[in-house]
Order: structure tokens, then C-alpha cells, then sequence
């Protein structure tokens, strides 16, 4: 368990003040039921010895540090693995989103009957991001069942953070594939592809190179853990530079195992410029929600 440390608070804080910004905006956190929260902390810790919970505190404290770093904005990022969740779900993120005014209320859904309803509920209750997550909720993301519901947030113009990449274990619909399915059918979607898409990061590039509005998060991109596993391609760096409008910073705070800084130092190794480094870090999700 890690406090509140002075030192990486204004270590943090010093990283986006010398960019000239006015904090941070975070797409990609994790905050969903306690219970929901130890089974997903279990899961890492029995999975991976290495993966230690750096933040693995009390959610009013991990809120504190979040906010101690400067974070002006993030999400819950909270989803089903099986039928019957995903409306619960989405009753806890819009009660936490109503305490929590600096989250973005996030939502989710799982392929079963009812789901277009209970996403335009969620829309009407104002929801203003989604998180769906193809490797756990191990479901196609073209079954028929979700197609109204890629249409509504098409044409909403919502964001959908989509782990859909087969890192760190692919799934029978991971990969490319079956999320440039939905894209062809759907091509005014919002997707944010989670953590990149590694790793096959050249493949999701492409996605967003072809679709405007594919978002790609650098969710535990370029750092060293990832880095000694799924080593992002330096021959890839040049269009990590020509879409630097549509790159977006993410953390996957709480569940990382280094410490929050160490996310932001890996985007400074890749090449990129301090213009690039204030989109990803502020500007682009500034924009894409309305901040």
C-alpha cells in the first residue's frame, strides 16, 4: 500500500506545469464497486507476481491522490464479464459520477437482451463515455445484439474506451479483426483503443489513420514493464506524430504496478514533441468531451 508521497506529487505536478498546462486529463482510470474492485486486484495478484497494485487504497484516498497529481479529469472504467451486470454497473458509475464531479460518467454494456435500452438510459442520465472490454467480457463486438447499440453511440458522438488489442492474453475476439468489422458498419464511432491496441499497434494505427474518429490511449504504453513484453515499434513513431491529435493519455490508475509518474516520463522517450505532449496529455481529451 502506497500513501500519499510528496515527492511524486510534485514531481507529477511539475511535469505538466512545464509544458505549460493546467493539469491533466486521464481517460483511462479504474473506478467501480469494492467488491468488483478486490476481484479485479485478486485477479492481478495471483496472474502476475510482478504486478503489485501501486495505488491499492481506499477510494477516497486514491480520489486524493488523483487530484494531488492534478488531474482536472477522468473516467471510471468499470465492465461486465457476464449477462446481467452491465445495467448494475452502470447504477454504481452514475451515483459516483454524481459525488465525483471531476469524473467523466462512464458506462458499459455486455451483448445480451435489453442492452440498447439500458445504454440510452445511461445516455439520458448523462453519460459521456463508455468502456467495453472485449479480452474479459470474451464476446464478439459484432454480435448482432450490440449493433443498435454501436449505431446510438455513432450518432450520439459518445466515446467508447475499447480494450480490443490481444495484449496481455489474446481472446477469441481480440485483435483488429473484429472491431474493424464494427468500423465498417458503423464508421462515425468514437472508439479510444485502450493501451494502444498492443500489441498490435501498427494494425490499430491503421484503424485510426482510416477512421477519424479512432482514438488510441497510451494506457501502460511505452514504459518499462510494458516495453520488456510488447516493445512498441520505433518504426511506428513517425505516426504516433502524424496523429497526435487523436492520441490520448492514459494511466489505468489504480492497477499499475510503478508509480504514476513513470506513466507520463515514458511518453517523453518516444521522440515526440512538447506540442504532441500537451495534446495527449490535455488538449486532445479537452476537446473530444467538451472540458
Amino acid at each position: 500500500m502506497t500513501r500519499m508521497n510528496d515527492s511524486a506529487v510534485v514531481s507529477v505536478q511539475r511535469f505538466w506545469q512545464e509544458l505549460g498546462l493546467p493539469g491533466l486529463i486521464d481517460v483511462h482510470t479504474h473506478f467501480m464497486p469494492q467488491r468488483v474492485l478486490d476481484k479485479v486486484w485478486a485477479y492481478f495478484d495471483a496472474v502476475e507476481p510482478r504486478w503489485h497494485i501501486t495505488y491499492r487504497e481506499e477510494e477516497d484516498e486514491r480520489l486524493a491522490v488523483l487530484r494531488a497529481f492534478g488531474v482536472r479529469a477522468f473516467t471510471s472504467m468499470l465492465y461486465p464479464h457476464k449477462p446481467e451486470m452491465a445495467r448494475w454497473l452502470n447504477g454504481w458509475s452514475a451515483g459516483f459520477a454524481a459525488r465525483t464531479p471531476d469524473c467523466l460518467h462512464t458506462a458499459t454494456f455486455f451483448p445480451e437482451p435489453g442492452v440498447e435500452g439500458y445504454v440510452r438510459a445511461a445516455l439520458e442520465g448523462g453519460a459521456r463515455v463508455f468502456k467495453a472490454h472485449v479480452q474479459v467480457g470474451a464476446y464478439d463486438p459484432g454480435d448482432a445484439l450490440l449493433d443498435p447499440v454501436w449505431g446510438t453511440l455513432a450518432e450520439s458522438g459518445t466515446p467508447i474506451v475499447i480494450h480490443c488489442g490481444s495484449g496481455p492474453d489474446p481472446g477469441k475476439y481480440t485483435g483488429p479483426e473484429p472491431v474493424g468489422r464494427v468500423l465498417a458498419r458503423h464508421p462515425r464511432l468514437r472508439l479510444i483503443i485502450a493501451h494502444m491496441g498492443l500489441p498490435e499497434y501498427a494494425d490499430f494505427l491503421a484503424l485510426a489513420e482510416r477512421y477519424e474518429g479512432v482514438h488510441l490511449d497510451t494506457t501502460m504504453a511505452f514504459t518499462d514493464f510494458t516495453e520488456s513484453r510488447w516493445p512498441f515499434p520505433r518504426a511506428e513513431r513517425g505516426r504516433l506524430a502524424a496523429l497526435g491529435d487523436r492520441v490520448l493519455f492514459g494511466s489505468d490508475f489504480p492497477n499499475i504496478p510503478y508509480g504514476y509518474l513513470h506513466a507520463l516520463d515514458a511518453l517523453t522517450r518516444i521522440g515526440q514533441d512538447e506540442e504532441w505532449l500537451r495534446a495527449v496529455c490535455y488538449g486532445n481529451a479537452a476537446r473530444l468531451f467538451g472540458i
